[in-house]
């Protein structure tokens, strides 16, 4: 059996949480393989079990600091159930969405300026002296201030919805516990224009850096895939609730206006022996070809349009770039990103402006189940909380499919794609070649801490060995 060489990038940096690259490279130097591990354990469904269901809406926002209101909401949709709250009163529903709009648009924000802007405006094998977050405060300072200006929007929307910007407790079973006073509401509207003006900026930088590199995107950790979301019954993104739709490559429909509370009906999950993140895949299509990819782009993809007049014009001008076909450039991620702050500071907008918001009808029950699941279009892409009660209340079952973790087969094949391109056959690996395969891992924006629940350091180290596995080349980023 021929001996390898193998890479690693350990952790990955400018992306939520730790993970490691290995790429494995043959006596010539060519990439073999490449994979993305989860090298930490996430416990959490275990942590869950014998808790009060009514606790766990608060519990899992522990999973991550940057998208707690997603666990938030896709738990409480799952206690809803169990309460036997068929519909949930407008304001509740509605003070849901804007917590949910608040948490998309700070989130998107977070990734796009903060972590891979500094790649897009200063290019893949830049200096890594300028190619950092410091490096975007100190040459685009008026970009820089936008992106706090708006991430600090997004965090005050959540603050009133939720109770507090960090782990709040507002989404309750059944409903909601306070709606939006006046007093909460008009320092909001006043921001909205503002908020507005500088989301068309992020949606141009975006849009024309996908276009003007068109050539490198359709290269770039491009492969065909499935993809999958929830849509509204009519078609339309819904980033907070809808029924489940998924595309096969060329746009075909593998099912569509399916329920979530029968997901397990359509999704199964496996598990390889290298890493600790599950790999979900389409149950009728079997877990080799039947993986598939959440986020943006497939929502871009599985949607038929939005019902906010900018993104839907946005959406239109990104469906032209592959003739309405489904776009599997990874780079379009970012693209499909700022389409959706686009939509969502349009909602945003809309639900400030609507009195149900200072109903005071908040909570609804029914009769009691057993079971339930709930489901949320996060940032990442689609989070699947799926729950079992027993007659004491506790909860005997936990099942958490992460945005991240439906992405995982895509990650792993995006990884593989630019490493043999950028990669093979060199006999000295710079940083900047590693950075290109990080590109390729930020597109999807993965949060590792929901798909592990990490702790620990977070230097870069490559380490590169010959065929008999002596450390023959060290770098390192200091951190």
């Amino acid at each position: 059996m021929p001996k390898t060489k193998v890479i690693e990038i350990e952790p990955l940096t400018r992306v939520e949480g730790h993970g490691k690259v290995t790429i494995h490279l043959d006596e010539h130097n060519n990439v073999d393989d490449a994979r993305l591990h989860i090298v930490e354990f996430r416990g959490f469904e275990r942590f869950i079990k014998g808790r009060p269901y009514w606790e766990v809406p608060v519990i899992v926002q522990r999973l991550c600091g940057i998208c707690p209101v997603s666990h938030h909401l896709a738990a409480s949709k799952a206690m809803d159930v169990i309460v036997g709250a068929k519909k949930i009163t407008d304001t509740a529903e509605k003070m849901r969405r804007l917590m949910h709009y608040g948490q998309m648009f700070q989130s998107h924000v977070l990734h796009f300026f903060h972590l891979c802007s500094p790649d897009l405006l200063f290019g893949f094998g830049s200096d890594l002296k300028d190619r950092n977050v410091i490096g975007v405060i100190a040459k685009h300072p008026e970009l820089a201030t936008q992106a706090v200006m708006m991430r600090k929007f997004g965090q005050e929307i959540i603050k009133v919805t939720a109770g507090k910007k960090i782990h709040g407790t507002s989404s309750v079973p059944g409903g909601i516990n306070k709606n939006l006073s006046i007093e909460e509401r008009d320092p909001l509207l006043k921001q909205i224009d503002q908020m507005k003006e500088w989301t068309r900026g992020a949606l141009k930088i975006a849009k024309d850096y996908t276009v003007e590199h068109l050539q490198l995107a359709k290269e770039f950790g491009t492969f065909n895939s499935s993809h999958l979301s929830l849509v509204r019954e009519d078609g339309a993104l819904d980033l907070y609730h809808g029924n489940l739709r998924a595309i096969d490559a060329n746009g075909n429909i593998i099912f569509d206006q399916v329920d979530y509370q029968k997901y397990y009906n359509f999704i199964m999950e496996e598990v390889r022996t290298w890493s600790y993140m599950k790999f979900p895949f389409i149950k009728t299509r079997g877990h080799v070809d039947g993986w598939y990819r959440v986020g943006p782009l497939s929502r871009m993809n599985t949607c038929g349009f939005i019902d906010t007049p900018e993104a839907d014009k946005a959406l239109q001008e990104f469906k032209s770039v592959t003739n309405g076909k489904p776009n599997h450039m990874s780079l379009a991620y970012h693209w499909a990103r700022m389409i959706e702050i686009t939509h969502c500071v349009e909602k945003m907008e809309e639900l400030l402006n609507d009195p149900d918001l200072q109903g005071t009808d908040l909570l609804v029950k029914g009769e009691r189940q057993a079971e339930g699941v709930g489901l949320i279009e996060a940032p990442r892409g689609t989070l699947f909380h799926h729950y079992k009660v027993d007659e004491n209340d506790l909860v005997t079952f936990c099942n958490l499919i992460v945005s991240t973790t439906n992405n995982n087969e895509a990650m792993n094949r995006a990884v593989k794609n630019v490493a043999t391109r950028y990669l093979s056959g060199q006999q000295k690996i710079t940083e900047g070649m590693l950075n290109h395969v990080e590109v390729a891992v930020r597109a999807y924006d993965p949060c590792l801490s929901c798909a592990t629940h990490a702790i620990g350091q977070m230097p870069l180290k490559v380490e590169l060995y010959d065929v008999n596995n002596n450390l023959i080349d060290e770098k390192s980023k200091g951190l």
